[in-house]
């Protein structure tokens, strides 16, 4: 299994860059946050197994990141935090956190925090030991880890992307409705602008341009969106 990557969002440099360096000679793959008004980018082009996310931080806070996260992962966050009272644990976890750590924090126990959620996401004790997965062609979405796979190339995509190509690839060579695509990405289309979800198409769209797979959604007029791949992708 490749490394398990793990993302870090602290402001204090010296604790980010010594749990980077702990967590690297247990061979996790790690990155920490550069740029602190861009966090969502920099998590979503690293696309990390695991999260570790600061309160206190410039600009918004950990809660503000990490409802923000939400959007476009499902993977466990462990809010990291010298804070300790009890409504900021609750906060945490009420905002999208799965943990709560407090410094000043022993090694041996984050270490043993992200192996236990680790093991409950992608291991032993995840719900789904077969990993959930939809083929059409030369494409393989991984749905868990929010990845498209072309031949040796790994496309990473956000929630919405993720969810539009599920509905799309299986649903292939048939049309998915609009109304149908609305009521996945959205609880309540009552307040979705109409075209929110072709900004989102768009977005997909563009994706699979990057990465070669041309002209692939097609828009059926009056009905919705269809995904049909080229001889020579198929």
């Amino acid at each position: 299994m490749e490394n398990q990557r793990i993302f870090i969002v602290e402001d204090d440099r010296k604790i980010a860059q010594l749990l980077a360096d702990t967590l690297r000679k247990y061979q996790y793959d790690v990155a920490v946050i550069e740029d602190f008004d861009r966090v969502t980018e920099e998590c979503t082009a690293f696309n990390p197994h695991l999260i570790l996310l600061d309160i206190n931080l410039p600009s918004y806070d950990g809660y503000y990141w990490c409802r923000q996260l939400r959007q476009h992962t499902t993977c466990p966050i462990l809010f990291i935090s010298a804070r300790s009272g009890d409504m900021d644990q609750v906060f945490a976890l009420e905002n999208g956190g799965d943990d709560f750590i407090t410094k000043p924090f022993h090694y041996e126990i984050v270490l043993a925090k992200i192996r236990s959620h680790l093991r409950r996401s992608f291991g032993e004790y995840a719900p789904n030991q077969t990993e959930r997965t939809v083929k059409l062609g030369l494409l393989t979405l991984y749905i868990e880890r929010m990845e498209l796979h072309l031949r040796n190339q790994v496309v990473p995509l956000q929630k919405k992307e993720c969810i539009v190509l599920n509905l799309l690839l299986e649903a292939s060579p048939k049309v998915v409705s609009r109304e149908t695509l609305l009521e996945e990405l959205w609880d309540d289309q009552t307040f979705v602008d109409e075209n929110t979800l072709n900004v989102n198409m768009t977005r997909v769209r563009k994706k699979l341009s990057d990465y070669g797979i041309q002209s692939a959604i097609e828009t059926v007029r009056g009905a919705g969106y269809r995904f049909m791949l080229a001889p020579e992708e198929a």
